[in-house]
């Protein structure tokens, strides 16, 4: 378990971390979310005593990770996976973390084997790809088999394949009831890996709570409706609150849950081609809760900003099929 409780780091005039306290629990994948600049780095940094905090307090276990006897055995973090010897394989590599820490040597080829570097454990790691080298910083997070796991950007340079691995690795680890940390800016993986939020904003905390209390929180919930008779429901869903745009022979409807809309339809025979709950994406979440928050605002040719389909609006995704995205 990681416990930070009114922590805070400056850096001369820059307030970097301003007064977090949150609780990492075990058993769940716990997701660390924030725009650039908001502090996430810092934060790790400080748990991992790699910084020292200007107040506060942050502890792993129950005690400040600096204390630790054994500190690959009690807490992988991956920060910058490429920050290797380039002259080292990967086997000597981890070997040597390995025997400084006082771990077997049988865990290089276990943790080897399990990112799938088996084949080049030979090679030179400077020779290695982002994705090598993402791999061979996460097997040396796990080669003490530790309890607290700390991941930053963990799928940067990843195939789809090794996305999914990294996403199933981590739930995995979750199932073992290890405290799983990981920071992202790839919404859509979070989304479908994180159980639970931190969210942070110009290094205060603006989110603590499940994924789904996130989405519900901060987007508004629509349906979608295919009828023959647009103009009846309209005015029915108008009547009652709610909000309702028309595109031919569907219906947008807001501020009226999907099953007051099927009873108001089966009340007035109104005939339903379709009736389905869209949900907003985290990505679109995010953006809605975050917007005040962003350091950097970047725009397309011709002056407009580069915004999505705008913050906070749901996808055309039911419930049941969420939406994944794949980014460059």
């Amino acid at each position: 378990m990681i416990e930070a409780v009114g922590l805070t780091k400056r850096y001369g005039d820059k307030l970097a971390v301003d007064q977090l306290s949150f609780t990492v629990q075990p058993g769940q994948v716990t997701g660390f979310l924030g725009p650039n600049g908001a502090g996430k780095s810092t934060t790790m940094r400080l748990i991992l005593g790699l910084d020292a905090p200007t107040a506060g307090t942050v502890t792993v276990n129950g005690r400040p990770f600096a204390a630790a006897d054994n500190p690959m055995r009690e807490v992988g973090a991956l920060l910058e996976a490429k920050a290797i010897h380039g002259g080292r394989s990967a086997y000597n590599h981890l070997l040597c973390l390995a025997q400084t820490n006082d771990l077997p040597a049988r865990r290089v080829g276990e943790v080897l084997e399990l990112v799938g570097l088996t084949e080049v454990a030979r090679k030179r790691s400077k020779g290695f790809s982002l994705g090598m080298g993402q791999r061979l910083g996460i097997a040396a997070a796990l080669l003490g088999d530790p309890k607290v796991l700390m991941f930053d950007e963990p799928v940067n340079g990843l195939d789809p394949e090794g996305i999914l691995w990294i996403r199933n690795l981590m739930k995995t680890l979750a199932g073992q009831n290890r405290t799983v940390f990981v920071s992202s800016h790839l919404m859509s993986e979070m989304e479908h890996t994180a159980d639970h939020l931190l969210v942070i904003g110009r290094g205060r905390m603006i989110a603590d709570c499940t994924v789904a209390e996130f989405i519900e929180q901060n987007s508004e919930q629509q349906v979608r409706v295919r009828t023959p008779d647009t103009e009846r429901l309209s005015a029915l869903v108008t009547a009652e609150g709610g909000r309702v745009s028309a595109e031919g022979t569907t219906l947008r409807i807001s501020r009226l849950p999907l099953e007051r809309v099927g009873d108001l339809a089966f009340e007035n025979n109104v005939r339903l081609h379709e009736l389905t709950a869209l949900q907003a994406s985290l990505e679109q979440a995010f953006m809605e809760l975050t917007k005040d928050s962003v350091e950097y605002h970047a725009a397309v040719p011709g002056g407009q900003p580069a915004a999505g389909g705008g913050p906070g609006s749901p996808s055309d995704v039911p419930f049941d099929n969420p939406s994944q995205k794949v980014e460059a």
